[in-house]
């Protein structure tokens, strides 16, 4: 059964790019940044990741000529919609071709990290591709591997704009950690390795415990709010957004559209209780 999309309309812009382009200006005109996104994952058939980098490619043609030089607007992607799983060498070459145009156009391409079976491959694309294009890629770390402290040096030491979060995917207790206390004391230990370490890395969270720690380690350290960003997503917290942004923070949201938005919106409701109520909300008093 079809699940009818005013479901997930809380947390994705919509299913096609019309529909989320004026959110994508809504959102610049109050002085947020975005990160669009469209949807899908795990594709098996070499035509249809073929079509997903067209896709891609598109989008970032199509943002590049709806962004001026004060926004740092940009996309995200998932390699497993461009081959992963179906040959690296294969993903590599379409990644390749993005990345081509991307830098044509200054757009930078943020590789989103999906689950952790495909956290060292994702990690060893993206090493391949970083030597020719310094200045448009960079991947997701996620606080809740344990992995993660690792991966955190070897992106500091090469400097790279990293995107850290806590991590939305089920993983089990022998390679992930499972106590928020513990996840949000990793996530701020590699939060000050990255902002003392990379230039513009994304501190991507609604935690407020995490937003403010982050807060008063740039401020004892006198790292300016212009050398990273905060990034939040679609449909969350949108008035601290546009307030942190009016203090002078670089705010990014990330927005999500297209038609395979379920899997998405599930990683939502099991993220935060509230996130369920958004959508009863959304069902109950519904124009």
């Amino acid at each position: 059964m079809k699940l009818p999309f005013f479901l997930a309309s809380r947390f994705v812009a919509g299913e096609a790019l019309e529909e989320s382009l004026p959110v994508v200006d809504e959102l610049n005109q109050d002085g947020l940044h975005v990160a669009l996104d469209k949807l899908g994952e795990h594709v098996h058939d070499r035509e249809k990741a073929v079509a997903a980098r067209d896709t891609y490619i598109d989008l970032v043609r199509t943002l590049a000529a709806r962004s001026d030089d004060e926004l740092r607007n940009r996309i995200s992607i998932k390699l497993s919609m461009m081959g992963q799983l179906i040959d690296e060498d294969f993903c590599l070459d379409n990644l390749r071709q993005l990345l081509e145009v991307a830098a044509e156009h200054d757009m930078f391409v943020r590789l989103d990290m999906e689950g952790s079976d495909l956290t060292q491959s994702t990690l060893d694309i993206f090493e391949s591709v970083y030597p020719d294009f310094p200045n448009h890629v960079g991947p997701v770390l996620q606080a809740m591997l344990k992995r993660t402290d690792r991966d955190i040096d070897r992106m500091c030491e090469l400097g790279v704009s990293v995107r850290l979060c806590k991590g939305a995917y089920a993983e089990p207790a022998e390679i992930a950690y499972q106590n928020m206390s513990q996840i949000r004391k990793r996530y701020i230990d590699y939060m000050e390795r990255l902002l003392e370490h990379t230039d513009y890395s994304g501190i991507a969270t609604h935690d407020d415990q995490l937003i403010d720690a982050t807060r008063a380690f740039a401020d004892r350290h006198d790292i300016g709010p212009d050398t990273f960003e905060f990034q939040m997503l679609y449909g969350l917290r949108r008035t601290t957004q546009r307030e942190m942004a009016a203090e002078g923070y670089n705010m990014l949201v990330y927005v999500p559209y297209g038609t395979e938005w379920f899997p998405y919106f599930s990683r939502r409701l099991r993220e935060k209780k509230e996130n369920v109520w958004f959508v009863l909300k959304n069902i109950l008093f519904r124009q």
